[in-house]
């Protein structure tokens, strides 16, 4: 017999409710746990579910699923970025190795020139193997500019120039590719903090963003990486990749609960079209879902 997926484990799971009964709701938080919600977050979830549905007798299906997703969906986080072309913005991209900053940082480059803002890539992952070679590659295809140093220069260097490039032209976006700082190297982490004083002292006002990109696949590793940067630096959105048929998506619930982070963008492929606002109401029903 095939292995259900979560979300059909799920669904079976609600077609048992009957109103009564611990063995539903245990059942549930197990469910919720293996959808990458993390242990803390699924019982208090559900702890908070099993009280509505006995104190308003709740005992339908689609009434207890209803309910479950309203839950969810208070935790989940979207935000949208609208850089002042007239401006010098900066967003800077972080995270691990691995989880697609390269690839992100060149999907959005294309998302905002694509509404008339002049992009500029800073290449500031100096220190992966032709990781300046990939952004260059990138800039090239999107017609985007990009502003580069050897490798192994200062990452803080390469922001400060990208920007002096943006407010020579009058304005526009740095988007910033750093190197994927592992997140239990404290001084990696303190070398962040020296390119984040150096963005945020050449963007305008308001116009600094700092956005941990995660990959979706790797569930509550996602949480804890959330945790780190935003201790290190404050974050103030995220870029979901890799979240197709094999990522569940719990993370974002429990990122959006404890540290109250919103979702920038979803991406689902490589392409650079293969990038999407966040629409949490279609991102809950999918996790609830066969999907």
């Amino acid at each position: 017999m095939a292995k259900l997926t979560f979300g059909q484990k799920l669904k079976s799971l609600f077609g048992l409710y009957k109103g009564a009964g611990d063995d539903f709701f245990e059942e549930l938080t197990d469910a919720l746990i293996e959808g990458d919600l993390g242990a803390k977050s699924a019982v208090e979830i559900v702890d908070a579910l099993e009280k509505v549905c006995r104190e308003e007798k709740i005992s339908g299906e689609e009434e207890v699923a209803a309910q479950l997703k309203k839950m969810l969906l208070s935790y989940v986080k979207k935000t949208d970025f609208n850089p002042d072309p007239s401006k010098v913005n900066v967003y800077m991209l972080l995270g691990v190795n691995g989880v697609g900053k390269t690839t992100s940082a060149a999907k959005m480059a294309k998302f905002y020139s694509q509404k008339g803002i002049n992009v500029v890539l800073s290449a500031s992952d100096t220190f992966r193997a032709a990781a300046v070679d990939q952004i260059a590659m990138h800039g090239e295809k999107l017609g985007v500019r990009v502003v580069k140093h050897q490798m192994g220069s200062d990452p803080g260097a390469v922001v400060f120039d990208a920007c002096e490039s943006v407010r020579a032209a009058g304005g526009g976006l740095v988007i910033a590719d750093t190197a994927g700082r592992l997140h239990n190297k404290e001084n990696l982490v303190n070398e962040l903090k020296k390119i984040d004083r150096i963005a945020s002292s050449k963007a305008d006002e308001a116009c600094y963003k700092k956005i941990l990109v995660i990959d979706a696949t790797t569930g509550q590793n996602a949480v804890r990486q959330a945790e780190v940067f935003n201790e290190a630096v404050g974050l103030d959105a995220l870029v979901l990749t890799k979240y197709d048929s094999t990522a569940k998506g719990g993370e974002i619930v429990t990122i959006g609960k404890d540290l109250g982070i919103p979702v920038l963008f979803v991406c689902t492929g490589e392409k650079y079209e293969n990038i999407a606002s966040m629409d949490c109401e279609k991102y809950i029903d999918e996790f609830m879902s066969a999907k």
